[in-house]
């Protein structure tokens, strides 16, 4: 029960706010030492240069640096102007375009901070002046924030794919159906709800003075080099022509090429991008050194014996198993964050479902589409986070949280399609 009994004591250290990296690393220690010793740790530095070596995690500093640029042209704000006004005569129009914008940032830069704060800077204030409903402003924006995680090029389909050894390429392709099934559902649901309760998203007046023309060719210019950028990255990865890692330097150099179209272009900028990127990524592959010791230890205690028991005596077999490890990881989510869940609760799962035969590019695409309610849950969830913090004085935390339940209820809807329809997905 040594291995249990560690699990726990991480998770309670996460949960007391201890760094993540930190945690696992000292917990590993601690345990794995009692349990077998200090040489139970010498083979780490030979696990850390395999790290260290793979090729494909380069992939994370590369998309991290393109969206990072991207975020800086001022892209969401032209995106959101533009469409803003197309679809504003609609009602709810202003939230269908806040989905839209939020799907193509997704699939340009994948990073939802930077999502989340530009749209919350820019389409909260306009929602509000035209008296949009606080909670389906908020929901719409952390909602559409959170694309990224699902919509290729994305940091959690790569990390999965290492840690489960399933091409990144095959993962990015799988995610295209899911992804834009989630965009339309969103938008559905907007549009349902704004029928059936009008005053919740007032349709914005029609100025007459406007030239449409100009305004057509405005929203053109704004949405079609974003668009050739995605294009451009995930049509060499689906073609062959270039490995994720490539694509993302491909992606890096077409990102600066953007920062010059939109005249944002500066050294301080791709300066500022690239300390940004060091930062993040740095964060990121020091909690993948603490997990590694993590899983180490855990395996070597004997945890992983226990567990794999456990699930594989589940009544239901394969789909006790599925349906038990999508509750687990949902449940995590509301309290830890996805790169843990990814590189410790993950590696425990992959063996368990190659026994039961599953298919491992649909397992890996349930996990990514769970993982991304994590940024949604209350009371830890980022994106809430990142609102609160660029939201107006006059939308509480409440607003927020109350905003985001429908989204997350929505998420969960597509994620048991995915699970017990996936011969409509492609699986």
């Amino acid at each position: 029960m040594i291995g249990i009994l560690m699990f726990a004591t991480a998770l309670v250290l996460l949960l007391l706010g201890f760094p993540v990296a930190f945690t696992f690393g000292g917990v590993a220690l601690i345990f794995g030492v009692f349990a077998e010793g200090i040489d139970m740790f010498a083979f780490m530095p030979f696990r850390i240069m395999s790290i260290m070596q793979n090729t494909v995690m380069m992939a994370i500093p590369l998309f991290i640096f393109m969206g990072l640029v991207l975020q800086k042209t001022r892209l969401a704000e032209q995106l959101l102007e533009s469409m803003g006004t197309l679809f504003g005569q609609v009602r709810g129009g202003i939230a269908i375009s806040t989905i839209l914008v939020g799907a193509l940032l997704a699939a340009s830069t994948g990073v939802v901070g930077a999502s989340v704060v530009a749209m919350g800077l820019i389409s909260l204030p306009v929602m509000l002046k035209y008296q949009y409903d606080k909670r389906l402003a908020c929901g719409t924006i952390c909602a559409s924030g959170t694309l990224g995680q699902i919509i290729p090029p994305s940091i959690i389909l790569i990390i999965l794919g290492d840690v489960m050894g399933i091409p990144v390429g095959d993962l990015f392709q799988a995610a295209v159906g899911p992804g834009f099934l989630l965009i339309a559902i969103y938008i559905i649901y907007i549009l349902v709800y704004t029928w059936l309760k009008p005053e919740v998203a007032p349709a914005m007046p029609m100025d007459d003075s406007i030239d449409r023309k100009a305004l057509y060719f405005k929203a053109i210019k704004a949405i079609v080099p974003p668009l050739a950028l995605i294009l451009v990255v995930l049509g060499s990865i689906f073609a062959g022509v270039a490995t994720p890692t490539e694509s993302a330097a491909l992606g890096g150099v077409g990102a600066v090429v953007l920062a010059i179209f939109y005249r944002q272009f500066s050294w301080k900028m791709i300066m500022d991008s690239g300390i940004e990127t060091v930062k993040v990524t740095a964060m990121v592959f020091a909690i993948l050194l603490g997990a590694t010791a993590f899983s180490m230890a855990f395996s070597y205690t004997g945890g992983e014996e226990i567990v794999e028991e456990v699930l594989l005596s589940l009544p239901g077999e394969k789909w006790g198993f599925l349906v038990l490890s999508m509750m687990v990881i949902l449940i995590l989510g509301f309290f830890i964050d996805f790169v843990e869940i990814s590189f410790i609760i993950v590696p425990i799962l992959v063996p368990i479902a190659e026994m039961l035969g599953i298919n491992m590019t649909w397992f890996a695409i349930l996990i990514a589409m769970n993982l991304q309610t994590s940024f949604l849950t209350p009371p830890f969830g980022f994106s809430l986070f990142y609102l609160k913090g660029v939201a107006p004085d006059g939308v509480s935390t409440m607003d927020i949280y109350k905003g985001v339940m429908p989204f997350i209820a929505l998420q969960v809807l597509v994620l048991a399609l995915l699970l017990f329809f996936p011969e409509y997905m492609g699986f």
